[in-house]
């Protein structure tokens, strides 16, 4: 793992000049952030040493390499899913390279459907904290120490500083910010009502399919980590709406101007 890590960041380098420090996952709906950055240069994943490609309609397949505001950003175009087939090491491959060319904070941003009963659908959830049901852990077998402590902490899986500057955010623009626990499932079904339920009881706000192995990687890391999800669909025994794709898509896209607003703010700031 180790070898394939060093040479896909050496592929990146190759490539490109000035290599930000700064990461963002974008997510579902979420895609058309890279509007926003400027000087783009855009590398396919086809095109980079050991990168899985994307299969998931919505979710392109690139790296992008920019600027956005004043902060140079890597901008990962289309994640990879554990119900893709992949494995956990896969799916968080590219979170060991972004620490191999010197990536410190990580943005990671998703769609997820909400139980809690103040939630509505288009709200935007700073992620304060997870639960992790998926059947893999991304830590599992062999812990190399170039890579991280065997034993990692995740008591700030999500950097408290970062969450303060995006409420502040959020606060300057009028806009609403939920506070939140996000429940990382496998998929790719949607939940039935008696798991939205479950989850509410064991403490989560929102279920979704991603976002949990990246963000555990990126801790043990030392990378500092921040997550905003857009609830996209709303769940529970009193809850009759059947949630699609493509309803998905479209919830985030109208929620997209206030992630949009939340996330270019935090990233010049941090």
């Amino acid at each position: 793992m180790l070898e394939k890590i060093n040479q896909t960041a050496e592929y990146l380098r190759s490539r490109v000049s000035d290599m930000p420090a700064t990461a963002i996952i974008l997510g579902t709906g979420l895609g058309p952030l890279v509007d926003h950055i400027t000087d783009k240069q855009f590398i396919p994943y086809s095109e980079i040493p050991n990168f899985p490609v994307s299969t998931v309609e919505g979710h392109s397949g690139n790296l992008i390499f920019g600027k956005l505001g004043e902060k140079p950003v890597i901008a990962m175009q289309g994640r990879f899913h554990y119900y893709e087939g992949y494995d956990m090491k896969t799916v968080t491959f590219p979170v060991r390279v972004f620490k191999a060319l010197g990536v410190d904070t990580l943005f990671v941003s998703n769609a997820s459907g909400g139980m809690n009963k103040e939630f509505v659908v288009g709200d935007v959830m700073t992620i304060t904290d997870h639960i992790n049901l998926f059947p893999e852990h991304p830590l599992r077998g062999k812990n190399y120490p170039e890579l991280g402590t065997r034993f990692p902490a995740m008591t700030y899986a999500y950097d408290p500083e970062l969450i303060r500057l995006a409420d502040e955010i959020a606060n300057e623009k009028g806009i609403r910010l939920m506070h939140g626990v996000y429940v990382g499932v496998t998929g790719p079904t949607f939940e039935t009502p008696a798991e939205y339920e479950f989850y509410r009881v064991i403490g989560g706000d929102c279920v979704g399919m991603s976002t949990v192995p990246e963000v555990i990687v990126a801790n043990h890391a030392g990378m500092r980590v921040y997550g905003i999800s857009v609830i996209t669909d709303l769940g529970g025994k009193d809850v009759k709406q059947v949630p699609t794709h493509e309803e998905v898509q479209q919830a985030a896209v109208i929620a997209q101007p206030k992630c949009l607003e939340i996330m270019k703010e935090l990233v010049n700031r941090c």
